[in-house]
């Protein structure tokens, strides 16, 4: 935290922490943008993209809200599956509100009934976000919000597109008014605490995925291993992205190193945005057999290395 916030021992704010749960691509982190204002967290069409514990910080009037954008819930089979759906549940647990986001479309799917299953487990109650209703209809959405309702999990409902925006306002208006009195965590203008390091990975992490959907599974992991600040004000970085296998080196490089350049191009143009400054940008590709056994690699994800 670089500097302290300004509301220091202010007695009319007030800030709570907010966790964002539920299972694969129900789309936390495209509401998790659209509750800060500005892109902190990797959306994809991919499910499972978010493998962090990603902090947002937005404001609503005089309250700060301090989001945590968790991994999807699903049912874990390996170590980073198992440190993923850990960090989601410890991300609820800290939070003084819970939003679980469902897929309208998708009804109630397996892994929405064992999240569902888990809070009656621990008794605990959440607002309920069903998300994506663009375009469905209304006697659909009553019957879908009717039987969630009668698990009694839920405190409040709310119908949301987190693409387009619609409802996140009424949602993020009730989660302020939940919020306990007292000064804000963070500076006003602050919008994440997800250091510089991590969040680069995570862009250059996105645009692999983005390219590479079709032909690299999730065996892939992206690590900033040098941070260098310039005289210039520029920054140059030095990143990794860690495969399992060496044919899949092949596929990220490409064609005489054509794809690793594209990659690289897009991964720069958007740190220069969000960082404000111009970046040197330097990709290697390395093949880690177990960098999913690595523990210092869940250290750089801020996840738990779980047995």
């Amino acid at each position: 935290m670089a500097n302290l916030p300004e509301n220091e021992g202010a007695e009319d704010t007030s800030c709570g922490f907010v966790a964002l749960i539920g299972a694969p691509n129900a789309g936390k982190s495209t509401l998790l943008n659209q509750l800060v204002g500005a892109k902190v967290a990797i959306v994809t069409h991919k499910v499972q993209t978010t493998r962090t514990r990603i902090t947002g910080i937005g404001m609503y009037e005089k309250t700060q809200l301090v989001f945590i954008d968790t991994p999807g819930i699903f049912e874990p089979k390996r170590r980073l599956d198992r440190a993923m759906v850990s960090a989601a549940w410890q991300g609820s647990a800290d939070a003084e509100n819970t939003v679980l986001l469902i897929d309208a479309r998708k009804g109630i799917t397996a892994d929405d009934e064992r999240i569902i299953k888990a809070l009656q487990k621990i008794e605990r109650t959440v607002i309920l976000a069903l998300n994506k209703i663009d375009g469905m209809r209304r006697d659909s959405l009553l019957a879908l919000m009717a039987k969630l309702n009668e698990t009694g999990v839920f405190s409040d409902t709310f119908l949301i597109s987190a693409l387009k925006g619609d409802g996140v306002n009424d949602l993020k208006a009730h989660l302020a008014s939940n919020a306990p009195k007292g000064p804000w965590m963070y500076p006003e203008d602050q919008l994440s605490d997800t250091t510089m390091r991590i969040l680069a990975a995570e862009i250059t992490r996105e645009k692999v995925y983005l390219r590479l959907h079709e032909e690299l599974p999730y065996a892939t992991t992206v690590e900033t291993e040098s941070w260098e600040d310039r005289p210039d004000g520029s920054v140059r970085i030095e990143q990794v992205v860690h495969v399992e296998r060496e044919t899949q080196k092949g596929i990220v490089i490409g064609k005489g190193g054509s794809m690793l350049k594209k990659l690289g191009q897009m991964a720069r143009e958007e740190m220069e945005t969000e960082f404000g400054c111009r970046v040197h940008l330097f990709l290697h590709v390395r093949t880690t057999e177990r960098w999913a056994d690595d523990k210092t690699m869940y250290q750089d994800m801020g996840l738990d290395f779980v047995d």
